[in-house]
């Protein structure tokens, strides 16, 4: 029997605060036997769950939650949709098939998420205008070439911008170049999982605030939880960096965390100074650089800071401090709207890898693991949430096989190692960062 270790803590400062009160599914009570459990409802696991009721219309399945729907790492992102992936550093055309193989799984999960969107009338401010790819300090304006090589090189669509061009767009100066990537959507990520998770196939099951305390590997396989038990034939896990929790890839996988702020709605004349876009979402061309968004509901949405804090969300008091820098960021952008305050606070906690690679297949006997983003997981977790599905079924598909050839995880050493490593890792990726921040 395996004891799960850790905890599944939540707290209100999230995308989900942004939405009305959700009426939550029920937690697990009694005793069930299934064919199929899944852990984990983030884009993953509801990807999961549905593929699975399509493939077995007449099975079962118990989707398994362990906080409120929206309160993961799914709902905590900064809701950006991949169709392709930015590889950082220089662009190596060696690696092109690579490059390709982990675009075909972005736009599968794209496109299934477009499709179940549209289907089910999910309200989620789904906005399909691609991405905007900006540039303040020197260091960021190097990745420029390398990033427009790959761009070119693979035929994604796109349109180079100058600094004329990013003001118009946006409303600030701040940037002094930029891309536009065409394809690829916003979201709001609460909203969506929300909306996903109330549309589910009639065989599955959801039950939320259900953590799973217990996995005995017999056959059947027994999980364990507060309120019940759980035997199942085949188990398949859709919880990404908290994987480790549940026993398995215990330093392979480790969560750095995010935060960011929301001000309050704009009103239209503050709306009216900024740029010609309705709405719009900005990476950075650094890679520790900060994401911001105008939401579909005026909001602007600032992200720039990433820690290594054990996976865990950050405190109140913390989070209190990090505003300071979210502050800083906003007013170096948006000096018009220096008398707008800042609403909401959030952390999320992101999956990460040595080697920035994905986790796909079976890891004992009928267990299966799909996680591993790197920061990406809205539509690739949605990609490999339906492929792993499948995977288990015994399905085969193009899909399937794009998500195996991720390359193996790199080891990493045990704590107290692996905490000063992963505390020094982030720090490096935030140096030089400048103005992008």
């Amino acid at each position: 029997m395996k004891h799960i270790q850790g905890t599944f803590a939540t707290d209100k400062h999230g995308w989900a605060e942004l939405l009305p009160e959700g009426k939550a599914a029920p937690s697990l009570t009694g005793n069930h036997r299934v064919p199929w459990v899944v852990v984990g409802a983030g884009v993953t696991g509801l990807g999961c769950a549905r593929e699975l009721a399509r493939i077995h219309p007449d099975q079962e399945i118990i989707l398994l939650e362990a906080r409120l729907i929206g309160q993961g790492a799914t709902g905590r992102s900064s809701g950006f949709a991949m169709d392709s992936s930015r590889f950082g550093g220089r662009f190596e055309p060696s690696e092109a098939d690579t490059y390709r193989r982990v675009n075909r799984i972005n736009q599968a999960g794209l496109t299934l998420l477009r499709t179940q969107i549209t289907d089910h009338a999910i309200d989620c401010q789904w906005h399909e205008n691609g991405f905007l790819h900006g540039a303040a300090d020197q260091s960021a304006m190097k990745e420029r070439d390398d990033y427009l090589n790959y761009l070119e090189f693979l035929e994604i669509a796109h349109t180079p911008l100058d600094q004329h061009e990013m003001s118009a767009h946006l409303g600030t100066s701040h940037y002094n170049l930029g891309i536009h990537v065409h394809a690829g959507a916003l979201v709001q990520p609460a909203a969506l999982v929300r909306g996903l998770a109330s549309t589910l196939p009639s065989n599955v099951t959801l039950y939320e605030q259900s953590p799973v305390l217990n996995i005995d590997h017999g056959a059947p396989l027994t999980l364990s939880l507060p309120g019940g038990e759980v035997r199942t034939d085949k188990l398949i896990l859709a919880t990404n960096y908290e994987v480790t929790k549940l026993g398995f890839l215990h330093r392979y996988l480790t969560g750095v965390t995010l935060s960011g702020s929301f001000t309050r709605p704009l009103t239209d004349d503050e709306f009216a100074s900024l740029g010609n876009l309705q709405q719009w979402g900005v990476l950075s061309l650094h890679n520790a650089g900060a994401t911001v968004r105008l939401t579909s509901d005026r909001r602007i949405c600032l992200r720039n800071t990433g820690e290594y804090h054990g996976g865990d969300l950050l405190s109140e008091k913390t989070l209190a401090r990090r505003q300071s820098l979210h502050r800083a960021a906003f007013l170096q952008r948006f000096p018009q709207l220096a008398h707008i305050p800042f609403e909401y606070a959030w952390s999320g906690v992101e999956g990460k890898t040595r080697n920035n690679t994905n986790y796909f297949g079976k890891q004992r006997e009928a267990v299966y693991f799909a996680g591993g983003y790197n920061g990406s997981g809205i539509s690739r977790g949605t990609a490999f949430g339906t492929a792993i599905a499948g995977y288990a079924s015994g399905v085969q598909s193009s899909l399937i096989e794009d998500c195996l050839a991720s390359a193996p995880g790199v080891w990493t050493p045990p704590r107290p190692f692996l905490d000063v490593g992963a505390f020094l890792s982030v720090k490096i990726q935030f140096l030089g960062v400048g103005k992008d921040r």
